[in-house]
């Protein structure tokens, strides 16, 4: 009777038990989503395509971009082998542009594809600051993979630009020893019309334009930031020597010269900046009655 009893009691304490566990509610009714129509109104939100150095080695920079160090970016170009390393989806957001602008776009961590190029940046001598050259082997890695994100998101060619370019004086990378002029000897970027540009050094020459001039300019190619005080403030000339470094890297003092007086204003005109053509068709372009393929259209 006595074992019967402590039968019941046990069996009583475990139903009181079983009955006060907090049940898992079943999951919400999944939506009825009909995949079978596509809009035509619709393109990337990929818009820029910015480019970084790491100022770490390979493994280092792969270890930062990949924890919890809160910066990351798409690809990772490594140095030796030259290899793109894909670490952030395309499809979403890299922390790598930081406080950002360029034109009227605002944070461009949201409508960007950041690369990081493993590169040691730049050391601070006695004799001043010396930038790290990049292997060819490594711009040629770097060429191959802005081709084939601009081709698949039909990136404007203007819009590939640096870290420097959207932070100027913040940043720096990919610093002056990068050759941003291999990148239009492939077609991707425009460049200054060089006849133009000799043909405009003389009038500089003659009469220096002042500093409103240089800030009013900048701001037209895209610098957003610039100071629009008329005054040669640091901010002013940090901005000029981000766009030295890319369009005249043998000298990027920051001083408003002749040279890059006209550089920049052959850089806001119309047609003054030429874009190669590419040898390479577009990848959806279909052939012609020729059966060659048939010329891009201009976006």
């Amino acid at each position: 009777m006595k074992k019967n009893l402590l039968i019941c009691a046990a069996s009583a304490l475990l139903m009181s038990a079983c009955a006060s566990a907090p049940r898992t509610p079943p999951a919400p009714p999944a939506p009825k989503i009909d995949k079978s129509y596509t809009s035509l109104n619709q393109d990337s939100r990929a818009l820029f395509i910015v480019l970084h150095y790491t100022v770490l080695d390979f493994e280092k920079s792969l270890r930062v971009l990949t924890t919890g160090g809160q910066v990351s970016s798409h690809y990772l170009v490594r140095d030796e082998p030259p290899i793109s390393y894909y670490i952030v989806d395309e499809n979403r957001r890299a922390w790598h542009a930081g406080l950002s602008s360029w034109g009227n776009n605002q944070g461009l961590n949201s409508s960007s594809i950041g690369i990081e190029i493993v590169n040691p940046g730049f050391t601070d001598t006695p004799n001043g600051r010396v930038y790290a050259p990049f292997p060819q082997k490594q711009i040629d890695e770097v060429i191959n993979l802005v081709r084939d994100i601009q081709t698949r998101h039909k990136v404007l060619p203007e819009r590939i630009i640096g870290h420097a370019d959207i932070a100027p004086g913040r940043k720096q990378d990919p610093g002056p020893m990068f050759p941003w002029k291999q990148l239009a000897d492939a077609s991707l970027i425009p460049w200054p019309d060089a006849a133009l540009v000799a043909a405009r050094l003389p009038l500089y020459q003659a009469v220096p334009p002042d500093a409103a001039w240089f800030q009013d300019k900048l701001a037209r190619y895209g610098y957003s930031s610039v100071p629009r005080n008329g005054e040669s403030d640091q901010r002013t000339l940090d901005t000029v020597a981000t766009f030295q470094m890319k369009y005249r890297p043998s000298d990027y003092s920051g001083k408003m010269d002749a040279e890059t007086a006209a550089l920049l204003d052959v850089a806001t005109s119309p047609g003054g900046m030429l874009l190669k053509p590419s040898p390479w068709p577009a990848p959806d372009a279909k052939p012609g009655k020729d059966g060659k393929p048939l010329k891009p259209v201009s976006r």
